[in-house]
């Protein structure tokens, strides 16, 4: 049982039946629990003091959570101030604009320096009725940046709170009676334990004149933690859309969620259809739709999640289906402003941009879709040599010649097959000038490409039909594997983020036993083809490629497994399995792979 509970239990005892009989010592224990607690959660609280809010350091290195109004509308250069009585620079590195959340870096002021951090906590075990310890810095008291600490308790849990002018969406919040008041946004929210459950940032105070009402919301640290990954990386994020409309319907016993339109996206090629009943959602059960947007205001854009279809057919049987989607950007795209549009107040000159310290230009680059390029790149190839440590091909940019046997289109008999990829080569002597080509034999049957052909047929991307364009995603393959970034020019080379990854199901296999890992992702484009790399974090072994030659369409998937060295101590993945679409048109068996033949 928490300290706090037990406080609160001996006070009510002490009051109103035997006051006397309270041994001082436990309530100086008590007292001393409550004082440590205090002390544990001080030293990670940030007062940001250019945006008049608060944070909290989650890192020894100095990332820390703030809300996105503390810092999202102004330069990229913050003031941070920590308890020690110090100012600290900081730089923004990713936002997520809907959520309300930003993630921010202290930078370090000397080598090795290590700041204080908060533990993250599990807010799906955060129950009404738990202690709440809210920490921040509330109408800017704080001039020496201590904070002020007020307990309460958790009043609810999975509350949603409707967009404020298009953004700023609570979904699956924590509402909490701790006091919070202006400055106290982007601030921590602790359990009895000292752990981080969420980051404060709204409150109903419509009534009270911006002044505390008891009723606050954070949000949720598990919600968070699923868009950490993609923070670090300094994207700019959008959350999930479905790609359909839904509606409660009351009918019955029991409400049920229906769907009532599907758009063009993922979930429309997955099957989804009008008047199906959305049963369960990213692993959680849906009866409303607020379950729904609860659960989808937490997931970012671009994820897969699992969803379960109850349907009931022409013949009047019920069915039950799952299926995995790919979830679209929910986001409203916002108006541009016009160039003869007035902005300000009328006669007002616009306030001059505040020159960048030279400490944050160092670890600062404006791009276009992200909030910090240069915490993007960052990532980027610390996944690229993460990837380069297992397969050792960088600077390799020669033919490849790969054999094999496999099953294609879900034959039992397996058959031949032989990959060749050739790189451009320039005109010599003789011989003229040729480009980048790839050749394919299937049991027999010759495919060819020549990927960045100007005049080239987008059928021939596609080929082998199919397969949604196997020898393109071949020949993306071998750019990366082989020339890395440098493959994709123009900036074609980014990181997407940390998203799930979701390996094809196995031979007997139900659809509830699928099971994710979270994966690295790198996004590449190269003539009008992009591609989706997933790379598993800690071994960096690629786990798979998404290759998509038309985004209206299913990829090519490869799916890569079974890295067995070569006599240069390459891992190479010897088994590829090939899925378009719903169907697996190949399963692979790599038997010889000649980097130079």
């Amino acid at each position: 049982m928490s300290p706090f509970v037990i406080w609160s239990v001996v006070a009510s005892y002490t009051i109103l039946f035997q006051p006397a009989q309270i041994p001082p010592a436990v309530v100086i224990r008590l007292e001393n629990d409550r004082i440590a607690l205090v002390k544990k959660i001080t030293p990670p609280t940030v007062a940001v003091v250019s945006g008049g809010g608060s944070g909290v350091l989650i890192s020894s290195d100095g990332y820390a959570f703030t809300n996105y109004h503390v810092v999202g509308n102004g330069g990229p250069a913050i003031k941070c101030g920590l308890p020690d009585g110090k100012l600290y620079d900081g730089v923004i590195v990713g936002l997520d604009k809907m959520g309300d959340l930003a993630l921010i870096k202290l930078i370090p002021p000397q080598p090795n320096f290590s700041f204080p951090f908060a533990v993250l906590g599990d807010s799906d075990q955060v129950y009404p009725g738990d202690w709440a310890v809210a920490s921040g810095n509330p109408f800017l008291l704080a001039s020496d940046y201590t904070p002020t600490v007020t307990f309460g308790l958790i009043s609810g849990t999975h509350r949603y709170q409707y967009p404020e002018r298009g953004m700023f969406e609570y979904t699956d919040c924590i509402q909490m009676d701790a006091s919070i008041n202006p400055g106290n946004s982007g601030g921590p929210l602790f359990n009895g334990k000292g752990e981080l459950i969420g980051i404060n940032g709204r409150g109903s105070f419509d009534k009270r004149g911006r002044v505390n009402s008891g009723v606050g919301y954070a949000i949720s640290i598990n919600q968070c933690k699923k868009f950490l990954g993609s923070l670090k990386a300094g994207l700019r994020l959008n959350h999930a859309g479905l790609g359909a409309l839904v509606s409660t319907v009351d009918d019955s016993a029991v409400s049920r969620v229906l769907v009532n339109q599907v758009f063009p996206s993922d979930a429309l090629r997955r099957g989804i259809q009008p008047e199906d009943q959305i049963i369960r959602f990213a692993g959680r059960p849906i009866t409303t739709v607020n379950q729904f947007k609860n659960i989808l205001g937490t997931i970012p854009a671009g994820w897969k999640v699992p969803i379960g279809i109850r349907r009931i057919t022409e013949a009047g049987e019920t069915v039950q289906l799952d299926v995995l989607v790919r979830l679209i950007s929910g986001e409203r795209q916002e108006t541009p402003v016009q160039a003869d549009q007035p902005s300000g107040r009328p006669g007002q000159p616009k306030p001059p941009l505040k020159p960048i310290p030279a400490v944050v230009k160092a670890v600062y680059e404006q791009k276009e879709n992200f909030a910090n390029y240069h915490f993007n790149k960052i990532l980027r190839e610390n996944a690229l040599v993460k990837l380069q440590a297992q397969l050792k091909l960088l600077g390799q940019n020669t033919p490849w010649q790969l054999q094999g046997q496999g099953t294609f289109q879900n034959k039992n008999l397996a058959g031949g097959w032989s990959l060749m990829i050739n790189p451009a080569q320039p005109a010599e002597g003789n011989n003229p000038a040729t480009m980048d080509s790839v050749g394919l034999n299937i049991e027999g049957i010759d495919f060819r490409l020549e990927p960045l052909k100007a005049d080239l047929d987008s059928r021939a991307l596609r080929d082998p039909t199919g397969s949604g364009g196997l020898l393109v995603a071949a020949f993306h393959l071998k750019q990366l594997l082989c020339l890395g970034a440098k493959g994709f020019p123009g900036e074609g080379c980014t990181h997407g983020g940390v998203e799930p990854y979701w390996p094809p199901m196995e031979a007997g296999q139900s659809f509830d036993q699928r099971k994710s890992l979270m994966a690295e992702v790198i996004k590449t484009t190269l003539g009008g083809v992009s591609s989706r790399w997933y790379i598993e974090p800690e071994t960096g072994f690629l786990l798979s490629v998404e290759v998509s030659v038309d985004p209206e369409e299913d990829p090519c998937e490869i799916h890569f497994s079974n890295p067995q060295a070569d006599r240069m101590g390459r891992l190479l993945p010897r088994d590829w399995i090939i899925i378009h679409g719903d169907k697996t048109f190949a399963k692979l068996k790599v038997v010889d792979w000649k980097v130079n033949p």
